[in-house]
């Protein structure tokens, strides 16, 4: 169970979703949650996917909780707390089980089937960063975490058809922005497992910047959009450690892919506070400008 904590001045809810599999999408979720928590920032890690990848990746046996985000999603008159897992210090996961496949059938009929998760955030105050890892699909599970986030980071491969596919994704976002979520948007695109000198790659990540550029003056969520840097390089590493229970900082810290994920963090962390200062000082909200968070890979 997580430990009690002060509440953070905000926070911060990013959905992670691609409903293309073996894109980086876990990879990134965890990482980046080890990368937050590992800064000091108090992080909770919500794994929606019934492959309970993220649980796995942080050492959590599936099989050996009694509770998980399915029990949460089903009984909205649960504790979130109870079924909570703290495994490092700042970083905690609400993990997955296999059941949580039959969440989706069970909450159909459900009037609030797309805001069970969003009214469990709700007792929550204490993290500053809830990173959400969605299933590689489009369905009320997803839905439920797009309902509960204010942002939306896309993790892709810098290869053509993952262009075609990110099309469908921001349809469903701006669905999702229109209909239940209005404060939604979408923060950039990470890439992932990528090689920044092939053609292919840098005419794609081309095309993205080109593409989020047109929508500047657009009412879009992905108005203020941008690819985020550095790109998360190919790296061995990153896909061994899952299989030891660890994110990239533990199991092999000095790896590029260590270093690529501390350094998206740092400049996650560094427009994050940002906006708090402003907020601090009377400033009106505003959505981050589209500026690049570090030299380009």
């Amino acid at each position: 169970m997580a430990d009690k904590t002060p509440t953070p001045r905000s926070k911060r809810v990013i959905a992670f979703m691609n409903q293309k599999g073996g894109v980086g999408k876990t990879t990134t979720t965890v990482n980046l949650a080890g990368a937050l928590a590992a800064a000091g920032r108090n992080t909770l890690l919500i794994d929606l996917d019934p492959q309970a990848h993220a649980t796995l990746h942080v050492g959590v046996d599936p099989n050996t909780i009694e509770r998980s985000v399915y029990d949460v999603l089903l009984d909205p008159a649960l504790d979130p707390r109870a079924a909570i897992v703290k495994v490092r210090d700042n970083l905690s996961i609400l993990p997955a089980q296999t059941d949580l496949a039959a969440a989706e059938g069970e909450l159909t009929p459900v009037a609030d089937r797309q805001k069970r998760l969003e009214a469990a955030l709700a007792k929550l105050p204490e993290y500053e960063f809830v990173l959400i890892d969605c299933p590689p699909s489009l369905g009320l599970l997803t839905l439920n975490g797009l309902a509960a986030a204010r942002e939306v980071i896309i993790p892709m491969q810098a290869h053509f058809l993952a262009l075609q596919g990110v099309s469908k994704l921001l349809e469903t976002i701006a669905m999702m922005s229109q209909a239940v979520n209005p404060r939604l948007r979408v923060t950039g695109v990470v890439l992932c497992m990528h090689d920044g000198n092939l053609m292919h790659s840098k005419e794609v990540v081309a095309d993205l910047e080109g593409f989020f550029d047109s929508a500047r003056e657009q009412q879009t969520p992905w108005r203020f959009a941008r690819v985020l840097r550095p790109a998360i390089r190919r790296n061995i590493k990153l896909a061994e450690c899952p299989s030891f229970g660890q994110t990239i900082f533990e199991y092999a810290p000095n790896a590029p892919g260590a270093a690529d994920y501390r350094e998206l963090a740092s400049g996650l962390l560094a427009e994050w506070d940002a906006m708090l200062s402003r907020a601090d000082a009377g400033a009106p909200e505003v959505v981050v400008p589209p500026t690049k968070v570090a030299a380009s890979a």
